[in-house]
């Protein structure tokens, strides 16, 4: 169960024989997100279509105010239709997160509306506020045209032939993966109820919520709030002992050790230079990568490597 899915980074790093077994569940509150994901487990070689675009500044802008100021209430579908997407949408706004510098892709929280950004006529009479970004000019800004990770040996054909094809392929082999997972969208304590807890011997439960505000660049994400991490965490204190479940936590080491009990275990890690890093002002996105942090509860498994001889 990952409530705060974001990439599925967790859930696609499993072990291949792990998943085909048991049931997996991810959810986020991030409507564009889960459109891509119901997207891509529907047809895939659309959505792979509208991502496969050369970065280009103008057709960024043009995407981003049309997504912010046109999408929005389109997008809501997804939490009274069931079966409905947008491949065009979901492409888009992937296409758009590896082309973007920063954050703020498609937030609607700029300061800029149609009428203020130069050669744009403002139709919109209540145009939602956006951020103007250059493209990515790092050696990673490529798009979705970068290498692209292994996915099993379904995963193979995305080194086969043109771009689009390997897309193609790669985004087919995404949708495999995800064929028996359960993708919800809204609120985080929606899926960690004791009834949608109840599925298994065992739950293995990931929070990776919002970082607290206060200590990190306001802007990090798209959907936020400054203050959730702490009730994510006395949530995850409440259940810890509950030999069914095997949770995990990831915070800062500020956010949450003087409130974490002893009996959970912590495993330090820093975290690679991102674009936030590079491009925001704030000073604490450059040193909180060295606080990330991960919080075990009791019964979550500590297996010992084996030494040779």
């Amino acid at each position: 169960m990952e409530p705060f899915g974001g990439s599925l980074a967790v859930l696609l790093a499993r072990p291949d024989d792990r998943w085909q077994t048991g049931a997996e569940t991810v959810n986020d509150k991030d409507a564009y997100l889960c459109n891509f994901w119901r997207a891509l487990a529907h047809d895939p070689e659309q959505t792979a279509h509208y991502a496969n675009y050369p970065v280009n500044e103008t057709d960024l802008l043009a995407r981003h105010l049309w997504i912010v100021n046109t999408v929005r209430e389109r997008i809501q579908q997804l939490e009274s239709d069931p079966d409905f997407y947008d491949a065009k949408v979901a492409g888009w706004w992937a296409w758009g997160i590896c082309s973007w510098i920063g954050n703020a892709w498609c937030d609607g929280k700029g300061p800029h509306t149609l009428g203020t950004i130069k050669g744009i006529k403002d139709t919109a009479i209540n145009s939602v506020g956006v951020h103007r970004s250059r493209p990515h000019l790092a050696n990673a800004g490529r798009g979705v045209n970068r290498k692209l990770p292994h996915l099993g040996n379904a995963g193979q054909g995305v080194k086969r032939g043109a771009v689009c094809h390997d897309l193609a392929l790669y985004f087919g082999a995404l949708a495999t993966r995800l064929r028996r997972v359960r993708v919800c969208g809204g609120d985080w304590a929606r899926v960690v109820t004791t009834g949608a807890l109840s599925y298994a011997t065992s739950v293995g439960i990931f929070l990776d919520p919002p970082y607290q505000g206060a200590l990190r660049d306001k802007n990090l994400y798209r959907m936020d709030d400054h203050n959730i991490s702490i009730d994510v965490r006395d949530w995850a204190i409440a259940n810890g002992d509950n030999p069914r479940y095997r949770i995990v936590l990831a915070g800062y080491e500020k956010e949450h050790s003087a409130a974490m009990p002893s009996s959970w275990r912590i495993h330090a890690w820093t975290a690679g230079p991102s674009m936030a890093t590079s491009t925001s002002t704030d000073s604490r996105n450059a040193t909180n990568r060295h606080e990330e942090r991960l919080w075990l509860s009791p019964h979550c498994l500590n297996p010992q490597p084996e030494l040779t001889l």
